[in-house]
């Protein structure tokens, strides 16, 4: 998909420019309403992840603009505001779906998928699946198995699985795996993450000793 983010925190629209590019889709940031208008209105954009609370014009007047111009792009809300209220604003200004801050990747890049089969008339896509050995994860179904047999796991778990398996033999450091699988703003450290790791190894069981330490660093998924 070609998406564009919306957002006025530069950190966190750094963060999900990575992630988004990293799943493959096309992605242009805007800082500010009236920017983010002028990118959302050239050809080829699929979905607009919008921040409400941006420092010219709000998220909920630059998606009644993009409504009022006849825009059908895909509009996915963020707001750190989660009264109903607050939700029946944005949704009646036009936007297709809503998440609260702080939130998870996981379910960012899940709600996009739901935009994208709305928007997609026919038969579903295949599931998609990540694979190393005997590690299996399928994204649609939130399912991962280990020599063909489940093994449930939390979503923080889920989302550093899946971040490992999206980076086969690849060294990945503690900040890097808490901007993936914990949601932004959390009042986390990296230690929490060695924590994490030890559980995700313990229910991998033998196929856990593919999560390997490398010193100095952080951690690495083997694909050997």
């Amino acid at each position: 998909m070609h998406l564009l983010v919306i957002e006025d925190d530069e950190r966190l629209g750094r963060v999900l420019k990575r992630l988004l590019e990293e799943d493959r889709h096309v992605v242009d940031v805007a800082t500010d309403g009236e920017s983010g208008l002028d990118l959302a209105e050239a050809n080829g954009i699929d979905a607009v992840i919008l921040d409400v609370g941006l420092p010219d014009i709000s998220g909920i007047e630059v998606a009644r603009r993009l409504r009022s111009n006849g825009s059908e792009t895909a509009i996915l809300m963020l707001t750190a505001r989660d009264t109903v209220r607050d939700r029946v604003e944005g949704l009646d200004a036009g936007a297709d779906d809503y998440l609260v801050k702080p939130f998870a990747y996981e379910e960012l890049a899940a709600r996009l998928r739901a935009l994208s089969r709305r928007a997609e008339p026919g038969p579903r896509r295949p599931d998609s699946r990540l694979e190393v050995g005997p590690i299996t994860l399928n994204e649609t179904e939130r399912r991962v198995t280990v020599h063909n047999k489940r093994v449930d796991l939390s979503p923080r778990e889920f989302a550093l699985l899946e971040c490992f398996l999206r980076h086969p033999g690849q060294a990945l450091t503690r900040d890097q795996l808490l901007d993936q699988a914990w949601p932004y703003s959390a009042a986390v450290t990296p230690n929490a993450v060695d924590a994490y790791v030890h559980y995700l190894r313990t229910k991998l069981g033998t196929a856990g000793r593919r999560v390997e330490t490398v010193r100095g660093v952080g951690y690495r998924l083997s694909d050997a």
